[in-house]
């Protein structure tokens, strides 16, 4: 990866598709933490790992209050994701009601990427 690529999301990097959601879904593991929810699966390929963001619309009817949350975790992602394998899809789902600041979703974003990290060893 070039030097000024470390921290991008790219749009390869992007999960998306009615299909590869439904398979992840379906055959994918899950992991919580306090607040989040990770739904996560191998792919064969060691191509980039793909990764989106779910905050339920129960849980707040504003989007505004539901892009900030995905903000948040994208960037989580973004500013992590050398800690996790290549070829990993995964879906971080907001659990909390209320509204957490950044530093406690990148606290739990990193518990479950080296989680899925040590899962990807063992």
């Amino acid at each position: 990866m070039p030097a000024g690529e470390k921290h991008t999301l790219p749009k390869a990097e992007r999960l998306r598709g009615r299909t590869t959601i439904a398979a992840l879904m379906r055959s994918g593991k899950y992991l919580t933490v306090p607040g989040l929810r990770c739904c996560f699966v191998k792919r064969d390929d060691d191509a980039p790992s793909r990764m989106m963001v779910s905050v339920p619309k129960r849980l707040f009817k504003r989007a505004v209050k539901r892009n900030l949350i995905k903000r948040r975790l994208r960037e989580s992602y973004r500013l992590q994701k050398e800690l996790l394998p290549a070829g990993i899809d995964l879906m971080l789902i907001y659990t909390s009601t209320e509204i957490r600041p950044f530093a406690e979703l990148f606290e739990a974003a990193g518990s479950i990427f080296r989680q899925i990290a040590e899962h990807g060893k063992g």
